[in-house]
């Protein structure tokens, strides 16, 4: 782990109840972001570790995952402006990135299974929100506490004082709840927050809408996916379609030529011979939402763009100058 990193936790270490070294350059604690466990104040499961060079954070509570560089900036401004100029005088800016995590192993608790909520369609600001963006309301729900709900059926917010209205994106997995996102409707709020009823699920949308024996199309977000026959949605950078092997996958990411993060993906995508969506110089949309507004016929662009080997990574190489 890299020396300024090291020292930064040692200073922030007494903000951070139940802080302890677990071994070297692994820290554990009760996460300051959504407060652990409300029942249980001696569980701590909040983590920093090193990752490839970086230094991350991550909690099995409320799933928040970021660079140490973010956690700091979240936690302690000041701080961090110390931390980022020490960075900058060796040479690093401090911008990581998440990658890989650790695999910690936890107890498995037992979740409510069902969600009790009125679709989006019974309520208005849901359904004029959705309706904006040409989406079924009829899909999700829409939880006017979205603290209250998440903690109803898991522990994930220690202070539910300053509540929010969130849309509610059910992951079902062999017609199991095992989780849901919570999308926010404003721009001041973080966009998606995830909350897994089974640790070891992929955080995966539309798992039972799907026929396997089709190729099957994965795309960044579950709103996305409503417009893609025979697909399913990453909830997050650490979705896992391991539980998708064997099945004929297309990979389709957001048109951002500028975003390092989607442009390692899909290099991963054509290094592993996969086949994946090289979006056309004419398509000057983000994601797929934005061009069904914009009124391109999404499913003939994906058909007519799907390329594999040698094909995409010349079609890739000229995309990235775009």
């Amino acid at each position: 782990m890299n020396l300024i990193d090291s020292k930064y936790i040692g200073l922030v270490s007494s903000r951070l109840q139940k802080f302890k070294k677990v071994k070297s350059d692994l820290y554990n604690f009760r996460c300051p972001i959504c407060g652990d466990s409300q029942r249980n104040k001696n569980k701590a499961r909040g983590y920093i570790y090193p990752v490839k060079g970086n230094t991350n954070y991550k909690c099995h509570n409320c799933g928040a995952s970021l660079s140490f560089n973010n956690f700091l900036k979240k936690l302690d401004p000041t701080l961090h402006k110390q931390y980022t100029l020490e960075k900058f005088k060796e040479g690093n800016t401090g911008r990581n990135f998440v990658t890989d995590e650790p695999n910690f192993v936890f107890e498995k608790p037992v979740f409510k299974t069902k969600i009790v909520l009125p679709l989006c369609s019974e309520v208005e600001r849901g359904k004029s929100y959705l309706e904006a963006r040409r989406i079924d309301p009829k899909q999700f729900y829409f939880a006017e506490k979205f603290k209250g709900f998440a903690n109803s059926h898991r522990e994930t917010f220690a202070d539910t004082t300053f509540e929010e209205s969130r849309i509610i994106i059910p992951l079902y997995q062999e017609k199991k709840l095992i989780g849901f996102q919570g999308r926010a409707l404003g721009s001041n709020s973080v966009k998606y927050i995830t909350v897994m009823l089974d640790d070891n699920a992929p955080k995966i949308y539309g798992l039972d809408e799907i026929n396997k024996d089709l190729p099957v199309y994965v795309v960044e977000g579950p709103f996305d996916s409503t417009f893609v026959n025979n697909s399913v949605a990453l909830c997050g950078s650490d979705g896992d379609v391991s539980c998708l092997e064997g099945s004929d996958l297309i990979f389709v990411y957001d048109n951002e030529p500028r975003n390092r993060e989607i442009v390692g993906r899909i290099e991963k995508c054509i290094e592993r011979g996969e086949r994946v969506i090289i979006w056309p110089s004419n398509i000057k949309e983000k994601d797929i939402n934005d061009m069904v507004l914009a009124g391109h016929d999404v499913m003939s662009v994906l058909k007519s763009n799907t390329y594999s080997g040698l094909e995409a990574k010349l079609k890739f190489t000229t995309w990235k100058k775009i």
